[in-house]
Protein backbone atom coordinates (compact mmCIF):
# COMPACT_ATOMS: atom_id res chain seq x y z
CA UNK A 1 0.00 0.00 0.00
CA UNK A 2 2.16 2.83 -1.27
CA UNK A 3 -0.26 5.75 -1.05
CA UNK A 4 -1.16 7.63 2.09
CA UNK A 5 -4.40 6.41 3.59
CA UNK A 6 -6.34 8.56 6.04
CA UNK A 7 -9.57 7.27 7.50
CA UNK A 8 -12.17 8.59 9.92
CA UNK A 9 -12.91 6.87 13.23
CA UNK A 10 -16.06 5.39 11.72
CA UNK A 11 -14.21 4.10 8.65
CA UNK A 12 -11.59 2.55 10.92
CA UNK A 13 -14.37 0.98 12.98
CA UNK A 14 -15.88 -0.60 9.88
CA UNK A 15 -12.49 -1.88 8.75
CA UNK A 16 -11.81 -3.29 12.22
CA UNK A 17 -15.00 -5.32 11.98
CA UNK A 18 -13.92 -6.68 8.58
CA UNK A 19 -10.39 -7.41 9.85
CA UNK A 20 -11.84 -9.28 12.85
CA UNK A 21 -14.46 -11.23 10.89
CA UNK A 22 -12.63 -11.45 7.54
CA UNK A 23 -15.96 -11.05 5.71
CA UNK A 24 -19.32 -9.53 6.61
CA UNK A 25 -22.52 -8.23 5.07
CA UNK A 26 -23.65 -4.66 5.70
CA UNK A 27 -26.27 -6.03 8.09
CA UNK A 28 -23.64 -7.97 10.05
CA UNK A 29 -21.45 -4.87 10.25
CA UNK A 30 -24.46 -2.86 11.44
CA UNK A 31 -25.24 -5.48 14.09
CA UNK A 32 -21.70 -5.28 15.48
CA UNK A 33 -21.89 -1.48 15.55
CA UNK A 34 -25.19 -1.65 17.46
CA UNK A 35 -23.53 -4.02 19.96
CA UNK A 36 -20.79 -1.37 20.35
CA UNK A 37 -23.44 1.30 21.07
CA UNK A 38 -22.82 3.13 17.81
CA UNK A 39 -26.28 4.16 16.74
CA UNK A 40 -26.09 4.25 12.98
CA UNK A 41 -28.85 3.53 10.51
CA UNK A 42 -28.31 0.48 8.28
CA UNK A 43 -28.36 2.79 5.25
CA UNK A 44 -25.51 4.84 6.74
CA UNK A 45 -23.45 1.67 7.20
CA UNK A 46 -24.10 0.68 3.59
CA UNK A 47 -23.10 4.15 2.39
CA UNK A 48 -19.89 4.08 4.42
CA UNK A 49 -19.02 0.63 3.08
CA UNK A 50 -19.56 1.91 -0.47
CA UNK A 51 -17.25 4.86 0.22
CA UNK A 52 -14.56 2.55 1.57
CA UNK A 53 -14.92 0.44 -1.55
CA UNK A 54 -14.47 3.52 -3.76
CA UNK A 55 -11.28 4.33 -1.82
CA UNK A 56 -10.02 0.84 -2.63
CA UNK A 57 -9.79 -0.28 0.99
CA UNK A 58 -12.50 -2.96 0.77
CA UNK A 59 -14.21 -5.02 -1.90
CA UNK A 60 -17.30 -7.16 -2.09
CA UNK A 61 -18.63 -10.27 -3.70
CA UNK A 62 -22.29 -10.93 -4.33
CA UNK A 63 -24.07 -13.84 -2.70
CA UNK A 64 -27.71 -13.91 -3.70
CA UNK A 65 -28.88 -10.36 -3.15
CA UNK A 66 -26.30 -9.55 -0.50
CA UNK A 67 -22.88 -7.99 -0.77
CA UNK A 68 -20.24 -9.75 1.31
CA UNK A 69 -17.48 -7.26 2.15
CA UNK A 70 -13.83 -7.92 2.96
CA UNK A 71 -10.84 -5.67 3.57
CA UNK A 72 -8.25 -5.18 0.84
CA UNK A 73 -5.81 -3.35 3.13
CA UNK A 74 -3.98 -4.83 6.07
CA UNK A 75 -4.30 -3.29 9.51
CA UNK A 76 -0.53 -2.91 9.80
CA UNK A 77 -0.42 -0.92 6.53
CA UNK A 78 -3.23 1.41 7.62
CA UNK A 79 -1.57 1.92 11.00
CA UNK A 80 1.79 2.67 9.35
CA UNK A 81 0.24 5.15 6.91
CA UNK A 82 -1.77 6.99 9.53
CA UNK A 83 1.07 7.15 12.06
CA UNK A 84 3.39 8.43 9.36
CA UNK A 85 0.92 11.24 8.68
CA UNK A 86 0.61 12.08 12.40
CA UNK A 87 4.40 12.07 12.76
CA UNK A 88 4.83 14.37 9.77
CA UNK A 89 1.97 16.69 10.64
CA UNK A 90 2.39 17.12 14.40
CA UNK A 91 6.09 16.39 14.88
CA UNK A 92 7.65 17.55 11.62
CA UNK A 93 8.69 13.98 10.84
CA UNK A 94 10.67 13.71 14.08
CA UNK A 95 10.08 10.17 15.36
CA UNK A 96 11.90 10.82 18.63
CA UNK A 97 9.53 13.74 19.34
CA UNK A 98 6.58 11.42 18.74
CA UNK A 99 7.95 8.75 21.09
CA UNK A 100 8.81 11.39 23.69
CA UNK A 101 5.27 12.72 23.52
CA UNK A 102 3.85 9.22 23.95
CA UNK A 103 5.83 8.44 27.10
CA UNK A 104 5.84 11.85 28.80
CA UNK A 105 3.15 12.43 31.38
CA UNK A 106 1.94 8.84 31.34
CA UNK A 107 2.47 5.88 33.62
CA UNK A 108 4.57 3.70 31.35
CA UNK A 109 4.79 0.11 32.47
CA UNK A 110 8.35 -1.13 33.06
CA UNK A 111 7.68 -3.99 30.63
CA UNK A 112 6.79 -1.43 27.96
CA UNK A 113 10.03 0.45 28.62
CA UNK A 114 12.02 -2.78 28.35
CA UNK A 115 10.28 -3.61 25.07
CA UNK A 116 11.02 -0.13 23.69
CA UNK A 117 14.66 -0.48 24.67
CA UNK A 118 14.80 -3.88 22.98
CA UNK A 119 13.23 -2.52 19.79
CA UNK A 120 15.66 0.40 19.71
CA UNK A 121 18.64 -1.89 20.32
CA UNK A 122 17.52 -4.19 17.52
CA UNK A 123 16.98 -1.24 15.21
CA UNK A 124 20.34 0.37 15.91
CA UNK A 125 22.06 -3.03 15.64
CA UNK A 126 20.48 -3.54 12.23
CA UNK A 127 21.60 -0.07 11.12
CA UNK A 128 25.19 -0.76 12.18
CA UNK A 129 25.25 -4.06 10.30
CA UNK A 130 23.86 -2.33 7.23
CA UNK A 131 26.51 0.41 7.40
CA UNK A 132 29.33 -2.15 7.58
CA UNK A 133 28.20 -3.95 4.45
Amino acid sequence: MGEELQLSDLQLGLLRILWDREEATALEVHTVLVEQDRGLAPTTVSTMLSRLEKKGTITHRTEGRQFIYRALVREVDVRRSMLSRVTDYFFGGDVSALVSHLVEGRDVDPDDIARLQQLLAERSGGAEEHDDA
